[in-house]
């Protein structure tokens, strides 16, 4: 297996990838890689400050991307691109992706918009963006997922949405996935944990062999 990876984790709330995300990076560990944890929004003390805003604050839905994306290039600048130029492994709960499918497709915000965002904030030709070496999408039923976090904690603002937003934020996440198929490994989460994590491992020995 190559050195530097860049696998990002995504789902609706609910969807259970936080679970298996702590077990890839110790299943990378014990297999002599150097693995960066990482999440957003946050990642790096300022983007948590933002993570705190996105989630707890009420806010239009523009301001909402331009907080996310914000967070976004500090995560990139001080995380993820040393990280991986360090030759690490960089497993990260969400990523751009998230952003498109909660404020594109949940908030309805406009795909072009964010797509112009998403290239500012990196500052890159459209053909140079940093995405994930591969995206591990948990697809989850949206009745499912309420049925999970009716039993969690507190929840944020985006935890407490209708079914009919996590609805729209699953079709987000599948129009992404149809703008880079060969990126995204769907999973079908509301299968067993073991099948979940059988899944996971798939996703991963498939994309090594390509």
């Amino acid at each position: 297996m190559r050195q530097a990876w860049f696998i990002s984790f995504e789902g609706i709330d609910g969807a259970g990838k936080s679970t298996h995300i702590e077990g890839l990076a110790q299943w990378f560990k014990s297999r002599g890689h150097v693995v960066t944890l990482t999440r957003e929004p946050g990642g790096t003390p300022l983007a948590e400050k933002f993570r705190e805003l996105a989630l707890h604050e009420a806010m239009d839905p523009l301001t909402e991307a331009l907080v996310m994306f914000a967070a976004r290039r500090e995560h990139l600048l001080q995380v993820i691109e040393p990280a991986l130029a360090r030759g690490e492994v960089v497993l990260c709960d969400r990523f751009t992706d998230a952003t498109f499918a909660y404020q594109g497709g949940g908030r309805g915000f406009d795909w072009n918009v964010l797509k112009n965002l998403e290239q500012m904030v990196q500052n890159v030709p459209a053909s140079q963006l940093r995405q994930p070496d591969l995206t591990i999408w948990f697809d989850l039923p949206p009745a499912v997922a309420a049925e999970r976090l009716s039993t969690a904690r507190l929840p944020d603002k985006f935890e407490s949405q209708s079914q009919s937003f996590f609805q729209a934020v699953r079709n987000g996440y599948a129009k992404r996935m149809q703008e880079a198929p060969s990126r995204f490994a769907q999973i079908a989460a509301d299968q067993s944990r073991e099948a979940v994590w059988a899944d996971v491992l798939m996703a991963i020995e498939t994309a090594y062999a390509k």
